[in-house]
């Protein structure tokens, strides 16, 4: 009985030993696009937008990357993990990248504030965003902008495929920040758009 209570232990000490010497995870976050980024700035404007809400599939609002293997298989990167759910930093990330695009301070997100008089209203379903690791990062969403206005509704849909550009994670979260953008350029695009045909 003796022997069987030693062997147990040096089991769990070892067991212990290895859980502390395990690789610890790295975190990774999105970054809206910088201004410079933008070419030439934008007049300044005091349009008014509301970004939200947001809809992400369960099965991609994980702590872990989510990393693409196929068709129908894809893998949870424990040692990879995003630094906030995506369901925060997407609308982060859009909301900050749609400011420096339109030249207003006054995006909020839906989350934020339940400011209903916005000039305009986004939403985004998020539909795909699929990670691979070494190759690109891949986007695929639908949107609409709404003006609080007259009502009138515009839909959209981004779809792209973002070179990574490296083999490492970092360069994974660079590649879905910028294929972020492209998908908030559209929708800046459409908001001007729409803010031009307003009487």
């Amino acid at each position: 009985m003796r022997r069987i209570a030693t062997i147990a232990a040096l089991c769990a000490a070892t067991a212990f030993t290895a859980g502390c010497a395990s690789t610890p995870p790295r975190f990774y976050t999105l970054n809206p696009i910088a201004p410079a980024a933008v070419g030439q700035a934008p007049k300044p404007s005091t349009l008014s937008v509301l970004v939200g809400p947001v809809s992400i599939p369960v099965i991609l609002d994980q702590p872990q990357i989510v990393i693409n293997l196929g068709p129908n298989q894809v893998s949870f990167d424990e040692f990879n993990r995003w630094a906030a759910p995506l369901s925060d930093e997407i609308p982060r990330v859009v909301g900050h990248d749609l400011m420096v695009m339109l030249g207003t301070q006054r995006v909020t997100l839906s989350q934020q504030s339940l400011n209903a008089g916005a000039d305009y209203r986004v939403v985004i379903d998020i539909q795909g965003f699929e990670s691979t690791p070494g190759e690109a990062a891949s986007l695929n969403a639908a949107w609409s902008v709404r003006s609080t206005r007259d009502g009138k509704t515009e839909n959209g849909r981004t779809s792209v495929r973002e070179p990574a550009g490296g083999a490492g994670f970092e360069a994974l979260a660079a590649a879905h920040s910028r294929a972020l953008a492209r998908m908030s350029q559209d929708i800046a695009h459409v908001i001007r758009t729409l803010q031009g045909a307003t009487p």
